[in-house]
């Protein structure tokens, strides 16, 4: 897996905090940019963010490109519909000589296992390329293709929406690929806006862990993990 964070909000906590500033100022705008500085608006962000007016982040977006991830991930990362996807299309694009398979631990780790998953990748590959050599159209053709096929795709979200994202996709009940997915975006969006991504993470870094019984049961874990992230 590879995540690149391809473009980003200038600027990003400033623009949040001149677009909360405005809400309240009867300056212009270019007055309220000049007149604060960038630890004037730590603060206000941290403010903002405590208490829980998070609408002014959405000016603040991250475009990521991610490879080498499975469709499995990619159908669970499209439920987050306050964003922007491109995929590459298995309908336009032939994969004529090879196609790439996301292999999870739990096979990889098992020889017996890894056998059979393998072999029945490349059984559907190899009907795949009999269809379209028959004729067959390659978006027709794709419907025998599973679900671990490698594929690659372009999100972008505002800060509020990734907000949100981490705190369900860096939980660790959510599905491993996902959640290491996740994780590598949080790191690269936190680099670029330390302050508003402060504390993201799963839930349980901050409070108490919403999914009651069926929680992971590795609260404190988690949260060393995210500690110094």
């Amino acid at each position: 897996m590879e995540v690149i964070l391809l473009n980003y909000t200038k600027n990003p906590e400033d623009t949040a905090a001149a677009a909360a500033r405005l809400c309240y100022s009867p300056s212009d705008i270019d007055d309220i940019i000049k007149k604060y500085d960038t630890a004037s608006n730590t603060a206000l962000i941290k403010m903002i963010l405590a208490s829980g007016h998070h609408s002014v982040i959405e000016h603040v977006s991250f475009t990521f490109g991610i490879q080498g991830i499975s469709r499995v991930t990619t159908h669970q990362l499209v439920r987050h519909r306050v964003a922007s996807y491109s995929q590459q299309s298995q309908r336009y694009v032939l994969f004529k000589d090879k196609l790439d398979c996301i292999v999870p631990d739990t096979i990889r780790d098992d020889e017996a296992a890894l056998n059979k998953y393998m072999e029945s990748f490349e059984y559907a590959y190899k009907v795949y390329k009999e269809l379209v050599d028959m004729g067959i159209p390659q978006e027709d053709a794709r419907y025998v293709l599973p679900n671990g096929a490698e594929t690659k795709i372009i999100v972008t979200m505002n800060a509020r929406e990734l907000l949100h994202f981490f705190k369900l996709r860096c939980c660790r009940r959510a599905q491993k690929e996902i959640r290491d997915m996740a994780k590598e975006m949080l790191i690269l969006a936190k680099q670029k806006s330390p302050t508003i991504f402060n504390d993201a993470g799963p839930e349980c870094i901050r409070r108490a862990c919403p999914e009651g019984k069926m929680n992971c049961g590795k609260a404190k874990e988690v949260k060393e993990e995210y500690k110094y992230l």
